[in-house]
């Protein structure tokens, strides 16, 4: 019987406890949960996490490649493959990328992959009303997709222009890398149109205490690893169209600016770098992912300047904002796009005093 007693004391005892932890568990859900370790957001894979604050008295120019920026209506000139009722910009990767700009506080934003001025427009009105950008320019610029170099300024646009379909030197070559070449033999023209527009800051904006001129070439270079020959024809062709404007603009402050599809040692930059531009991030160290500007761990995202402009720029004040994306190894087509996500590539920013001197 003392043993029947004490195997039922002990069982009770066993009994006792497990109750006394469900009891834990049940009673006290919200003190178990608070245990948990919490997590930090990681930081971005490219770019700096934080925007550096605008330099008092600053004009903050931007350069974005916004991925994309079609709106839900369709365009009757693209069809086939090229159809953008099924392109439009999700209204999340929207927000995110105009919390990117409110962030930056940026005074004069210049864009690629743009569908079109309305669509623009309707962005602004959407997500940045009341943000003061006020001047708008987007033009056809010839790509099969419609997609548009444009700008957002918070100052007046005085003059804007491209060239559609403007011969370049050479030819395509038989071979585009290891595979024949569907241009083979035609003239090289742009694939997109470089967009020249000249932005005036008002004499009591600027430091100079008169009317400042800034003049931009939003440059949307030919994407893939085997057209460097296009890309370096369209830097020349470029120079060309810098070459005309300076001969009645001598003292014109010049950006470059946009989306490359190259990096700064590729030769179609190194055009740039031998006839008077300097690149904002020149002595960026190749392992520094702040200054990286692509989900491919690339810096193809540049603002280059003359020697006019070079006197305004504050170069302490460059950046890349990082934005969260896809891991290097995802397939762009398939993955998720991580929350936050608003573009491909991350915003290039620095600031310069709207002063000539």
């Amino acid at each position: 019987m003392e043993k029947i007693h004490l195997r039922r004391a002990r069982t009770h005892t066993v009994l006792a406890a497990f109750i006394a932890l469900v009891g834990l568990v049940v009673v006290f859900p919200e003190h178990a949960h608070a245990q948990a370790p919490k997590t930090k957001a990681l930081p971005p894979r490219v770019g700096s996490p934080e925007a550096k604050p605008k330099t008092k008295g600053a004009v903050r120019l931007v350069a974005y490649n916004i991925e994309n920026l079609f709106d839900d209506k369709d365009d009757p000139a693209l069809s086939g493959k090229n159809e953008d009722l099924t392109s439009a910009k999700p209204a999340a990767h929207k927000q995110a990328a105009a919390n990117a700009i409110i962030k930056l506080d940026a005074d004069i934003i210049a864009m690629v992959e743009v569908e079109s001025l309305e669509a623009l427009i309707e962005f602004r009105d959407q997500y940045l009303a009341g943000r003061g950008y006020d001047h708008v320019v987007s033009i056809d610029a010839g790509d099969e997709r419609g997609i548009e170099n444009a700008v957002l300024s918070r100052f007046p646009i005085i003059e804007s222009r491209n060239w559609v379909g403007m011969q370049l030197e050479g030819e395509h070559p038989e071979k585009d890398g290891n595979r024949p070449n569907e241009w083979f033999g035609k003239p090289l023209t742009f694939h997109r149109s470089p967009l020249r527009v000249t932005i005036e800051v008002p004499a009591d904006r600027s430091s100079g205490g008169a009317p400042y001129q800034l003049t931009l070439f939003v440059v949307h270079s030919k994407s893939g690893r085997n057209f460097n020959y296009w890309r370096e024809a369209e830097s020349k062709g470029t120079l060309k169209l810098i070459e005309e404007f300076t001969k009645d603009h001598p003292d014109a402050n010049i950006a470059v600016l946009g989306d490359f599809n190259a990096e700064t040692q590729d030769d179609s930059v190194q055009e740039y770098l031998r006839n008077g531009f300097a690149d904002l991030f020149i002595d960026r160290p190749l392992d520094d992912a702040r200054s990286l500007t692509h989900a491919s761990d690339r810096a193809i995202d540049l603002i280059l300047y003359n020697k006019a402009l070079a006197h305004e720029i504050i170069r302490q004040s460059r950046f890349v904002l990082g934005t969260p994306q896809l891991d290097t190894h995802a397939d762009w087509r398939t993955a998720a796009k991580p929350d936050g996500y608003a573009s491909d590539h991350c915003p290039v920013v620095v600031d310069l005093t709207p002063s000539d001197r």
